[in-house]
């Protein structure tokens, strides 16, 4: 398999550093006139088999994949790009910031016959497969709890006026669409579609820094919480009525978790010290390669539901934002 990677970012970054346990037969990367220095570095730092400044000059060589790395508000129109030249595309979460934007694209794979597939690497994790596996050990669920905050290197730059894409509406920036669309996605992965759902969000300067999204599940309740403008030890639980799962860590970097049972004990599951995206990338190779439209339908539908929600507390935010005005 044949990659094109777009953008220099700190994904593209991290990516490289593991890309040679991936066995792809040739790998490049779209940088821009700004990033020239920096995409030469890289070609040279992972022996990339050859760098792109021209987007088109990319689609006309003979890569069969196309990893969309770019800032959110780009994802759509360089996938859209890709599918019309007949590549596969790996898009970075969110998917895209619409669900009719999704479902463009999803128009175009299916009359291309290519696959297109959303970056969100908690689906593959291990230890989430295995939380998967040991739901049933905690009996009827209740609540699940999710928390991933952390203070933005960004932030203080916001705060001063000089707004960065994780900061910028207008670019797809904001907590929900940047961090917690993470525990978002864990949900949704897990439990499929809310019966109803409602974001309460902190706003300054027209974006959410930091919020709660409440969903309601018909037996239990979920609450995912994300912040870039202050943080906290990031432990999450889901429980039931007869014991919890506990997590210690950002649902995307999850090495293990443990099982809290009412009666006082634990049971701790092994750790898994992997990359957190090779898992991702294994799969969407094995998924390209052996054309496996079923699982790929499978995942696509778990970035439907949460583009919807995702488009919906978006709005919700821009309301809340004119009403305080």
């Amino acid at each position: 398999m044949k990659i094109g990677i777009l953008g220099t970012g700190m994904n593209v970054k991290d990516l490289l550093t593991v890309i040679d346990q991936l066995c792809f037969d040739y790998i490049s990367v779209l940088g821009t006139e700004q990033t020239r220095n920096e995409t030469l570095e890289l070609k040279d730092r992972y022996g990339l088999d050859e760098v792109f400044f021209d987007y088109d000059a990319m689609l006309a060589s003979n890569v069969d994949v196309i990893y969309v790395a770019l800032p959110n508000h780009l994802h759509f129109s360089f996938a859209q790009e890709a599918l019309n030249a007949g590549k596969h595309v790996i898009i970075e979460k969110p998917i895209v910031l619409s669900i009719a934007e999704l479902l463009a694209l999803k128009n175009i794979a299916e009359a291309q016959k290519c696959f297109i597939l959303e970056a969100m690497n908690i689906h593959y994790l291990y230890p989430v497969q295995l939380i998967r596996k040991n739901l049933k050990q905690l009996g009827e669920l209740k609540l699940v709890s999710l928390n991933y905050s952390q203070y933005s290197s960004r932030y203080n730059d916001f705060r001063q006026g000089i707004i960065h894409p994780a900061f910028d509406p207008s670019r797809g920036g904001g907590a929900m669409l940047d961090i917690n669309v993470y525990n978002l996605h864990l949900v949704v992965g897990m439990f499929g579609r809310p019966d109803s759902y409602h974001y309460m969000p902190n706003i300054m300067n027209n974006v959410d820094t930091s919020g709660i999204l409440v969903l309601n599940y018909p037996t239990f309740k979920a609450v995912c919480i994300g912040a870039k403008d202050c943080q906290a030890p990031a432990v999450s639980t889901i429980q039931g009525d007869k014991g919890c799962i506990i997590l210690e860590s950002p649902v995307n970097t999850l090495t293990g978790y443990k099982i809290r049972f009412n009666d006082g004990s634990f049971v701790e599951s092994e750790q898994w010290n992997g990359h957190r995206l090779i898992p991702e990338f294994k799969e969407f190779i094995r998924i390209i390669e052996s054309d496996d439209f079923q699982k790929a339908a499978k995942m696509l539908e778990n970035s439907i539901i949460a583009t919807e929600i995702l488009e919906t507390v978006s709005k919700q935010v821009t309301k809340e934002n004119t009403h305080v005005q």
